[in-house]
């Protein structure tokens, strides 16, 4: 075994959580071995018999829901109050894709004609790689390793090696279930060894990776060298544009929630909000005020809305944000002088609301992940959809209107993945969740999802010869 050892830092304490080794480049050689060989087995299993498997890992990872969710806080610093949320989430989509599964891979039978029969199966692909990250580590990895395992896939997990304990309690439920041993493996190594399991000759079949633009960047590196198909989702900095028409009460609870659950950590979450000059000094002062409640402090205190980053780091980068953008003019609403909690070298930040913000700011330009957002006052539909398409990324974005034809209108125009009205920040596992830009390529979930953990083969059977 490896000598090689991750330390899990918790953001609650800064201490040790956990360790465990790390493998090396021999050992995940051996895994992606075990894993092709039960995977050969596992492709000749029917849907059903898949689903009644990946209905019992769902159901081991339910009735230990408050338990992993505690255990998941003091690996990432979500409050606790929300924690135990994340698992009912990943039930939500991996019975959407049970439900789903034998319609969406069954075969496509063509039209007849005369002396022959064509059609067109989904084949899995082998032995797919899912690379998860840490913000949302059991929703993100759910994404792609419940639909490959129902499309017939074996499944090696890297997770993040900051919530490396999730990546073993999903191990654990899929043991529970009656998985065939090696279907579902996790690893934890390195980077470097992951590009290594990506590129090299009898390496890994197909890569599902969540992350930032740079991971991508090396998944798509890796890739190349072996022309894999690649899932890349890569983050955003996602905005919402509030029109006059809005119901201004509504909005606000939602776009707080947005900008500021999970500290801000979600990769769609809400960073930049343009608002309709007749609504915008309303609608910051509302705002605002909403943002100011918010308890920051200990996230095992079941009090605590606000918990600490992820790391320190991340932290000074979100403050590096904040003062870049008030050398160019930008004011900060908040005092957090009102947060007594508020260490950011510890990790703990309180949130923060920017105006008097321009594009160029990075604020308004950069994924910021965490708690601050920016507001602009815009002069109508035109400027809101240019601002909104000035980017990037493009995720998500959300219009919060009265007029739904207004809403359609608007969303054919801006450039994006998943287009909300009225809502942001979630995921409906029956739509495509996929981004365009540097927010990556590629789909999960919904009946496309299938068709990405799959690939099309052709039969073109002539008969009687």
């Amino acid at each position: 075994m490896s000598a090689d050892v991750l330390k899990i830092i918790s953001p609650v304490d800064g201490k040790v959580y956990a360790e465990r080794p790390r493998l090396n480049a021999e050992e995940l050689r051996q895994s992606i071995g075990r894993s092709r060989s039960a995977g050969d087995a596992w492709a000749r299993t029917t849907i059903p018999e898949r689903v009644a498997v990946v209905g019992a890992f769902v159901d081991s990872l339910m009735s230990k829901a408050d338990i992993l969710g505690e255990e998941l806080t003091w690996q990432m610093g979500r409050p606790i109050r929300d924690s135990a949320g994340e698992l009912r989430g990943l039930a939500e989509r991996a019975r959407y894709m049970m439900g789903i599964a034998e319609g969406a891979l069954a075969d496509i039978e063509l039209p007849q004609k005369a002396g022959f029969r064509r059609l067109i199966q989904r084949v899995p692909h082998g032995v797919v790689l899912t690379v998860a990250p840490w913000n949302y580590p059991y929703l993100t990895a759910v994404n792609s390793v419940v639909p490959a395992l129902l499309a017939g896939n074996s499944v090696i997990l890297r997770h993040s090696e900051q919530t490396a304990l999730c990546a073993e309690r999903m191990g654990e439920a899929f043991s529970e279930s009656g998985l065939p041993q090696h279907v579902f493996q996790y690893v934890h190594t390195s980077h470097e060894n992951v590009a290594h399991m990506i590129e090299s000759r009898g390496g890994v079949d197909y890569v599902a990776f969540t992350g930032s633009v740079a991971g991508g960047r090396a998944i798509e590196r890796a890739a190349a060298a072996r022309f894999l198909a690649t899932g890349l989702e890569l983050g955003g900095n996602d905005p919402a544009y509030v029109r006059s028409d809005v119901d201004l009460e509504a909005a606000v609870s939602s776009l707080v929630d947005g900008a500021f659950y999970n500290a801000g950590q979600s990769c769609c979450g809400i960073e930049r909000i343009y608002v309709d000059q007749a609504r915008y000094d309303e609608f910051v002062e509302a705002y605002t005020a909403q943002v100011g409640s918010y308890v920051l402090g200990d996230p095992t205190d079941a009090n605590t809305t606000l918990g600490p980053l992820v790391r320190p780091a991340a932290a000074r980068r979100v403050l590096e944000h904040a003062d870049q953008a008030v050398l160019a003019g930008a004011r900060q609403l908040i005092d957090v002088g009102g947060f007594s909690e508020h260490a950011p070298e510890r990790g703990y930040l309180a949130p923060q609301v920017l105006v008097d913000v321009q594009h160029g700011m990075l604020v308004m330009d950069e994924e910021s992940f965490g708690p601050i957002v920016g507001i602009m006052s815009v002069g109508g539909d035109h400027e809101a959809v240019r601002m909104m398409n000035d980017s990037v990324y493009g995720l998500t974005a959300s219009v919060w209107t009265a007029d739904e034809e207004a809403a359609m209108s608007l969303g054919r125009r801006v450039h994006t993945g998943t287009w909300f009205m009225n809502r942001c920040d979630y995921l409906d596992p029956g739509l495509a969740w996929t981004g365009v830009k540097y927010s990556g390529r590629g789909t999960t979930l919904s009946r496309i999802g299938f068709e990405q953990l799959t690939r099309p083969k052709s039969y073109h059977l002539r008969l009687g010869l």
